[in-house]
């Protein structure tokens, strides 16, 4: 089988765990297998451009000419089975979905944010979450709001570049949601259930976790939509040590948000940003993983990495987090607030849960709420150990690396064996 994957890839100085797991699906694949042929642009590239080239930068979202050029002589050169496609802005362009199915090369994608409809991407906006643009033919508000990196002009190009497109969206053969909520997202937009597969990403296998340690470990980006404040909002609803060990990893806008408290607190450790071998110290040493978001997170890695490390997670019930820990339920698609809340998986055991905390298979979700939040801590802390070989099975049931690129191989077969129109 030989696959094109193309991507367009984030800038390094802003760190993207999208990059991350597009490298290591090809690796993955390349490791089953499959033919993997990048057809990789970098957003690392645009100061480097000729003059001409810049002038054209802001139709590239919508054509991108060259991208088209050099996919097509790709695809006429290698005959590829199947063209799948992570993130086409801003060099790439949603074009290539056009091109490919013009040289009858169906097209999969992998629906890594809310681009389709929202111009950030985040469904998110000063602090809350925000729908504005669903279900409008152009994203007036995304204009108004500044919502594509703060700039009336860039939005404006953003938003019209979505309306033009719907089509094309429409057009591809397969989406690949990585949760159920994203696939709830997809079907308000318009897209059939026969096209949509929830297959979710896989990270390498740590090994045999550790033995679980004390308290909690929270490690995202340090920025609003994570949750930072609603999580230090509910730890200090408990006296100073009541809980164990707080450790808080990460970097970014909100870190002097963090160095604070661990400098009023003495049961908070600020660990800031770390590599690979300080990511799995600070989970060995941790029991339970926090993920806390407070936008409709997609699908943060962080949980998929404490699982296979065999850490529970308590997070909030938004986007894909239900999903990840094994507490999504049939609801409706994502709505605007902490009133969607997941309920309890059928035939969940044990005690019953404080008001507004539904245990999953993996961990524990909760509104995103302080009072919610501050309710759940205890439980996580005291149900962790007899958790931790729950979460281990769910990574190997679900996110180990052999079972999600199977999945994703059967995919592409199934794609692959349906003519073109």
């Amino acid at each position: 089988m030989r696959i094109v994957v193309a991507h367009n890839r984030y800038r390094e100085a802003q760190p993207s765990g999208e990059n991350t797991i597009v490298d290591a699906e090809i690796a993955q694949l390349t490791a089953a297998g499959v033919e993997v042929l990048p057809f990789i642009r970098s957003s690392d590239e645009i100061p480097s451009m000729s003059k001409p080239a810049k002038a054209l930068l802001p139709i590239s979202p919508i054509w991108a000419p060259k991208a088209q050029h050099d996919l097509d002589r790709l695809l006429v050169e290698h005959r590829p089975d199947v063209l799948h496609l992570h993130n086409p802005y801003p060099l790439l362009s949603p074009w290539v979905v056009r091109t490919a199915h013009r040289r009858g090369v169906p097209v999969v994608q992998t629906v890594h944010n809310y681009r389709q409809v929202c111009s950030s991407g985040l469904y998110f906006r000063d602090g809350v979450i925000c729908q504005d643009c669903r279900g409008r033919a152009l994203g007036v508000p995304a204009v108004v709001h500044r919502c594509y990196r703060g700039s009336r002009a860039q939005s404006a190009l953003m938003a019209t570049t979505l309306a033009v497109h719907r089509p094309t969206w429409r057009s591809v053969d397969r989406f690949i949601a990585l949760t159920t909520a994203v696939a709830d997202h997809l079907r308000d937009y318009g897209i059939p259930d026969e096209r949509i597969v929830v297959k979710p990403n896989a990270i390498p296998d740590p090994g045999t976790p550790a033995a679980p340690g004390d308290g909690f470990l929270y490690m995202a980006r340090l920025t609003p939509e994570k949750g930072l404040d609603l999580l230090l909002k509910a730890w200090r609803r408990h006296p100073d040590g009541a809980l164990g060990p707080l450790r808080i990893a990460g970097d970014g806008e909100l870190r002097p948000l963090a160095e604070a408290a661990a400098a009023e607190r003495a049961d908070i450790t600020f660990l800031g940003p770390l590599d690979r071998p300080g990511v799995r110290a600070a989970l060995a040493e941790s029991a339970v993983v926090l993920a806390t978001s407070t936008w409709h997170d997609v699908l943060p890695t962080v949980i998929i990495e404490a699982l296979a490390s065999g850490r529970p997670v308590l997070g909030t019930a938004l986007g894909g987090i239900p999903y990840l820990v094994g507490a999504d339920t049939p609801r409706e698609p994502a709505g605007t607030g902490p009133a969607e809340v997941a309920s309890a998986p059928a035939g969940s055991s044990g005690p019953a849960m404080p008001s507004g905390v539904e245990r999953g298979e993996a961990g524990w979700v909760v509104a995103p709420e302080p009072a919610a939040l501050a309710a759940a801590l205890p439980v996580a802390r005291a149900g962790a150990a007899a958790l931790a070989p729950a979460a281990r099975a769910r990574y190997e049931r679900t996110f180990h690396p052999d079972v999600v690129t199977k999945r994703l191989i059967d995919i592409y077969a199934d794609v692959a064996a349906v003519p073109t129109s």
